[in-house]
């Protein structure tokens, strides 16, 4: 019965894989699929039958059409056998027994006669496997990222370990195809039916990416704001969405080897939030003091803080209000017509003085970029 069974199953796969098809893509697909097998139409408007074809056969003769921004990968057995990355409408052509047609000019005794003999000897199965999968070669988006707790890591303008909480979302582009699927893509979405979505919860794989982004966030930092050449600037991060992308996208190849194991690569970020920890909060205070009180900017600012505080002295009434306006006078009254009253000294202790005296000498060449960086970093007692 078994045998029976068997001859009957050999003979009618046969026929129905004797059928030409258009294979596209797959129907309701979201906008972060990159991986996804090639389907069969079957039927079109009402018109055509080609519903009962072996899921793992692609007949000669069939028309398989790629559209803008994928690939198209080819297997045989199990292996890459091609590669297509241009779009457009393409003909399937095989050298395998389980291809043949007779509607492809492939004649018509061999296809019938020798497929029914070689499935007849599996059980009426055809005796090879042929696939097509799309991979998608455009950014994929909505890739998410995120600490729970502060990273930490050393500041090359702060001259100091800084640390926050952060979160935001990268876009993610498949820069070798093969490369992705044959060392990173699990062998169960090598099927039908199947997507390799990276924003999938229930893709371990893709959870892997993300366990090792939050890991890269940390050297990604401190490849940032220890670059010359982006001013190192801490502040930029949010404003650089892809100069910090270069660095995170640096970071993962240096400790994971994306591109050049995976064929991924990170393309764009966007920072939602950073929180700095409370020491890195008050040491950017600092430094934006610093900066306010540093070239004519400083001496505007001062003037004004001069111009305030006499303003305070005449609004204030009693002992301290005829103090306030003494001291004003004192400055800008007969007395001082009379002999030029020399400002007082800045403190000797008072960070910003001394941060204010290294600036005006760095503008003035006195001192070079290196000098003003140690002076700073002594004087705010990093």
């Amino acid at each position: 019965m078994g045998l029976i069974q068997a001859v009957k199953g050999a003979v009618g796969g046969v026929l129905a894989d004797q059928w030409k098809d258009f294979y596209t893509v797959p129907a309701g697909l979201p906008a972060t699929a990159a991986l996804f097998a090639a389907v069969p139409q079957g039927t079109n408007a009402g018109r055509g039958s080609n519903t009962s074809g072996s899921s793992n056969i692609i007949t000669n003769g069939s028309k398989i059409v790629v559209p803008e921004g994928y690939g198209l990968l080819l297997f045989q057995d199990g292996a890459i056998t091609g590669f297509v990355a241009e779009p457009g409408g393409y003909e399937w052509r095989s050298d395998d027994l389980n291809s043949q047609s007779i509607f492809a000019g492939d004649g018509i005794v061999t296809p019938l006669i020798k497929q029914s003999w070689e499935r007849f000897k599996f059980g009426g199965q055809p005796g090879g496997q042929q696939a097509a999968f799309f991979v998608s070669l455009k950014e994929l988006p909505d890739n998410r990222f995120g600490t729970q707790s502060e990273i930490y890591w050393d500041d090359g303008f702060l001259s100091t370990q800084v640390g926050a909480v952060t979160r935001g979302s990268y876009t993610l582009k498949i820069v070798d195809p093969i490369l992705f699927v044959k060392n990173f893509v699990p062998a169960s979405y090598l099927q039908p039916g199947k997507v390799f979505d990276f924003t999938d919860l229930d893709n371990a794989a893709a959870s892997q990416l993300f366990n090792e982004v939050v890991g890269s966030l940390a050297p990604a930092f401190s490849l940032y704001t220890n670059d010359p050449g982006k001013g190192n600037r801490i502040t930029k991060l949010q404003q650089d969405s892809l100069g910090f992308a270069q660095s995170l996208s640096a970071a993962v190849e240096q400790g994971y080897q994306w591109k050049s194991d995976r064929g991924l690569a990170i393309v764009k970020t966007a920072i939602v939030s950073i929180e700095y920890d409370a020491n890195t909060r008050e040491l950017l205070k600092t430094v934006q003091r610093a900066d306010a009180l540093s070239g004519g900017r400083g001496n505007s600012n001062l003037q004004a803080s001069v111009a305030q505080g006499i303003q305070s002295a005449g609004e204030n009434g009693g002992a301290a209000g005829l103090v306030g306006v003494g001291m004003a006078t004192g400055m800008f009254g007969a007395g001082a017509m009379q002999q030029p009253v020399a400002p007082a000294a800045p403190a000797a202790d008072d960070p910003v003085a001394k941060l204010q005296k290294a600036k005006e000498m760095l503008d003035l060449g006195l001192i070079t970029q290196d000098d003003y960086n140690a002076l700073k970093a002594k004087a705010l007692g990093l």
